[in-house]
């Protein structure tokens, strides 16, 4: 009775190569999209923290008839920044405050796309966040 020995299949180095650098040229194309998504993840920081800005603001209007400049009067606390060992990317300051509204502003202090502009956030007493400056 013949044994037979059985040949194992694999791929040759050559193969392997092949299909890391097509997965590699894939990943590229990719990137680009990806990169999106990232900054506009990070842009939802800056709508967060003004709209949680805008209910403060509007509390302490309900009961003081006027807006502050003060975050520690509305009781916001910022976040410490990424840039001193914290986790915000956006500063957060009230530009100007009176009886009749408020102008807050959330800045980036990191340029996301490395494009030398940096995101700019403003929210008024009417609660809408908008975007200033894109990055």
């Amino acid at each position: 009775m013949k044994e037979k020995i059985l040949k194992s299949g694999g791929f040759s180095l050559t193969e392997l190569l092949v299909v890391i650098v097509v997965i590699g040229i894939l990943v590229l194309l990719a990137l680009p999209k990806f990169s999106s998504v990232v900054s506009k993840a990070k842009e939802t920081e800056a709508k967060i923290m003004l709209n949680h800005l805008h209910t403060l603001q509007q509390a302490y209007y309900f009961e003081n008839d006027t807006y502050t400049t003060d975050l520690m009067h509305l009781g916001f606390e910022q976040q410490r920044l990424i840039t001193d060992g914290g986790t915000a990317r956006y500063k957060i300051e009230i530009l100007k405050a009176n009886a009749t509204g408020y102008e807050a502003q959330a800045t980036a202090i990191v340029d996301f796309d490395k494009d030398g502009t940096l995101n700019v956030w403003k929210i008024t007493h009417e609660g809408k966040p908008l975007q200033t400056i894109p990055d």
